[in-house]
């Protein structure tokens, strides 16, 4: 039985004169530049001659680092962090090292963000369950895992931005627990599609949620 209660969804606005416009959940993703060096050729050792066939010889140079530089797309790098994240219990179970695997993959979905402006996208109604975060706070760490929430899930509505922090609770059922104000934060989505988001908090934790139910919405 999930346990819900409600909680402001928390935004930041830009100063300016103009009407603001909500921009919480989002900031921009760290980017890693790729280079390729091609070594230089002595014509001299190598039997295609650079002179007798310039446009060819320039036409190989330029396809390789083209052809190296090509990364991977969204679809096989989620495929990539579900695999990484899948043994390590919402990340209660990660180490060090499994923290800084899944943080690189994340950063190059985030480089690949199909939606510019997650806050103005309807993607984001629904009900999103939280399958991995660094956040001890969240995952309750320092309790044994028989006092732990077994589940998280977070359901926006964007059209009211009001969201719902609701905790399953594996042996407490029956009474009713109010999500903390550890559940509350500033939250910057750095990645959104109909399956996946990808979210950076204010205190430099990462938050990955999937879409579970994208009919449903907050109780008003």
């Amino acid at each position: 039985m999930a346990l819900s209660s409600h909680a402001a969804l928390v935004l930041t606005t830009a100063q300016s004169s103009k009407p603001s416009i909500p921009k919480s959940l989002c900031f921009p993703p760290p980017r890693t530049a790729f280079r390729f060096p091609i070594p230089a050729i002595n014509p001299s050792t190598h039997n295609l001659s650079s002179t007798s066939h310039p446009e060819k010889w320039r036409a190989k140079i330029s396809f390789f680092p083209a052809f190296l530089k090509k990364g991977k797309d969204a679809k096989t790098l989620k495929e990539e962090l579900l695999e990484a994240i899948a043994p390590l219990d919402r990340g209660a179970d990660a180490t060090f090292e499994d923290q800084q695997t899944v943080d690189q993959i994340a950063q190059k979905l985030e480089a690949l963000n199909p939606v510019k402006e997650p806050i103005k996208s309807n993607l984001l109604d629904g009900k999103w369950e939280l399958i991995y975060t660094t956040s001890g706070s969240i995952l309750q760490t320092q309790r044994p895992k028989f006092l732990r929430s077994s589940a998280n899930y977070q359901a926006i509505n964007l059209d009211v931005l009001r969201a719902q922090n609701m905790e399953s609770w594996p042996f407490f059922n029956q009474i009713p627990v109010k999500a903390p104000d550890r559940a509350r934060g500033e939250l910057e989505i750095t990645y959104l599609d109909e399956e996946l988001r990808v979210s950076r908090g204010d205190k430099g934790n990462l938050f990955i949620l999937k879409m579970v139910d994208p009919s449903y919405r907050v109780p008003v």
